[in-house]
């Protein structure tokens, strides 16, 4: 079994490419306006449970509690959908990072 020699990774270099900063910029950005969405939402549910709001029914005897605690349910398989697809276009997006990386660009 034969030693592969290590390769050293210049993070420094890395962080000054244009490329990287505007990747991880688009890519933050996405994530925390995501989390803060699904957070907000999920906040709230125990916060409105107790107003006249969504204690008053609203289709039959299912109260709003109900309704927006199923939404919640929607609501987080629409999100990890919607992160599943974006997450292909950001391995994208990294991969011509890194290709520009190895051919020596900023």
């Amino acid at each position: 079994m034969a030693n592969k020699p290590v390769e050293t990774i210049n993070y420094d270099a890395i962080d000054k490419m244009e490329s990287f900063n505007h990747f991880v910029k688009k890519k933050n950005t996405f994530l925390f306006s995501i989390a803060g969405a699904f957070l907000t939402f999920y906040i709230l549910l125990p916060i409105l449970a107790f107003t006249s709001v969504l204690q008053q029914k609203w289709i039959g005897n299912i109260t709003g509690v109900w309704i927006y605690s199923a939404a919640l349910f929607l609501m987080t398989i629409v999100l990890c959908t919607v992160y599943i697809r974006k997450a292909s276009q950001f391995d994208a997006e990294a991969a011509k990072v890194i290709a520009e990386f190895q051919q020596g660009g900023k």
